[in-house]
């Protein structure tokens, strides 16, 4: 269940203003008139309902896709760098002066972060990267709630969402590992108040995304949750005609892995801590992560342990994963008087995230550990009461089971980020002048300054707006 990333958004520019080329003269406004288009794009995303965002991310993602290798191919020219075998003379004629909203900033609850005023054209590319990067989290993200709707997806569609949700995942890895191997050459960071941009912030989400692949492996053959997802699902008739049937799954191999994502989102969590005013959400977001990455993992050792016929320390396993996952683990004399608030509460607490997966808009905030306890509070109900008709095991403490735990095993190898690059036949249509009267398009939606200026302040008297605007005293 990925992190809900906000994408940022940015004023209006022109590199006509700061840039000038006497060999491709079009590319500089060709650049500005994607850039516009980018603009534009992040600017009706934020505006439209979230319940309605995730199918504009195909147009976002276009947007920065066409952008991309303009701005790829002015960083060349003023590197001396051939773009296409022809060489590019771009000249700075001043610093690039934009602005970009940072998504990941701490602020006030109920507003925004304030916008960061940019003066280079490295920042511009790592803001757009960024952009790049949250795009391809918030894809998988919404083919990840497909697999928690009402109406459950068939096999098919459901391993196509899980390959299509962890190539996302390892392509918005691929692009944050290409940001901190490019930081590595500042001489000096470009806006120490860019959160989004800053070192520690990128090595931090390059190991979260590498966690939540590793994570969409397991769940690509973990039947465990269908299967809670199917007892809720209250179209499902078919406990009327057949049992469950739960097929064996390579239960240590899995339990390695989710340790190792545990530890990615460890790492993410440690580097957060370096960093400052980092959004509260998304440190909360790696510590749910970790907790949830090794509550799967005693879950699958207590499967492994549970199908070599070990039911009692199967059961220890799973209330080790409880505690893993920050939940009480009663025993059955806890349970037992356990009050009817407290069932009540954990009831309603379930009603709540299921109305959450349906309207599709905070859902997952947890990184899914509220899910995983779902899991393990139905195997324990299971083999509880296997163990006390059946089996007659002792169940023994998961303190030491927890101290000998596995070390993680890695899966997934980083790819590596090709920067885009404009066609042969493109770089040459750039070598016209473009028409004197044209003008490049920056884009036409209203500026979010422009926006405040319209909004009356709560609590103002009708008429007195102008008291309240920014160095202006009012006794």
């Amino acid at each position: 269940m990925p992190f809900p990333f906000a994408l940022p958004t940015t004023s209006s520019s022109s590199f006509t203003d700061c840039i000038t080329s006497s060999t491709h003269p079009s590319l500089l406004f060709s650049a500005t008139t994607s850039r516009g288009v980018l603009r534009d794009a992040l600017k009706r995303y934020k505006r439209i309902p979230p319940s309605s965002q995730p199918s504009n991310l195909p147009t976002v993602l276009a947007a920065v896709n066409e952008y991309l290798p303009y701005l790829f191919a002015l960083d060349a020219g003023l590197c001396g760098t051939k773009v296409a075998g022809e060489e590019l003379d771009i000249v700075l004629v001043k610093e690039l002066e934009v602005e970009w909203r940072p998504t990941l900033a701490a602020s006030i609850p109920g507003r925004e972060p304030a916008r960061v005023k940019l003066q280079s054209l490295e920042s511009e590319i790592f803001f757009v990267l960024a952009t790049l990067a949250y795009v391809h989290s918030l894809q998988a993200r919404a083919q990840l709630h497909t697999l928690y709707n009402a109406t459950l997806p068939t096999s098919e569609q459901r391993q196509t969402a899980i390959a299509s949700a962890m190539k996302s995942f390892l392509e918005a890895n691929a692009v944050h590992g290409y940001l901190i191997g490019r930081a590595g050459s500042w001489s000096a960071q470009p806006a120490s108040a860019a959160i989004d941009i800053s070192v520690p912030v990128l090595n931090a989400l390059a190991e979260l995304t590498i966690a939540e692949a590793t994570l969409i492996t397991v769940l690509k053959d973990d039947p465990y949750p269908g299967i809670v997802l199917e007892d809720r699902n209250k179209q499902s008739k078919d406990w009327m005609f057949k049992a469950v049937e739960i097929p064996k799954v390579r239960a240590h191999l899995f339990a390695r892995l989710c340790l190792s994502a545990a530890g990615h989102a460890a790492k993410a969590q440690a580097m957060l801590g370096r960093a400052s005013k980092v959004d509260e959400s998304l440190v909360k977001y790696l510590d749910d992560l970790r907790r949830t990455a090794r509550g799967k993992a005693c879950r699958f050792l207590g499967i492994d342990a549970e199908l070599a016929g070990r039911t009692g320390e199967g059961i220890a396993w799973l209330r080790g994963a409880k505690k893993e996952l920050g939940f009480a683990a009663m025993g059955a004399e806890e349970e037992k008087k356990a009050s009817g608030f407290a069932k009540l509460k954990k009831e309603w607490a379930e009603k709540r995230e299921d109305r959450k997966i349906e309207k599709g808009g905070d859902w997952g905030a947890d990184a899914g550990k509220f899910e995983e306890g779902r899991v393990v509070d139905m195997l324990e109900k299971k083999w509880v009461k296997m163990n006390d008709t059946i089996g007659v095991q002792l169940i023994p403490p998961s303190e030491p089971l927890l101290a000998g735990i596995p070390s993680g095993r890695e899966y997934h190898t980083p790819k590596l980020f090709i920067p885009p690059a404009l066609d042969e036949d493109v770089i040459i249509r750039m070598r016209a002048p473009h028409d004197p009267s044209d003008v490049a398009f920056e884009g036409d939606e209203e500026d979010s300054g422009e926006e405040a200026d319209k909004v009356t302040p709560v609590g103002a008297f009708p008429g007195t707006k102008g008291a309240y605007s920014c160095g202006t005293s009012y006794f």
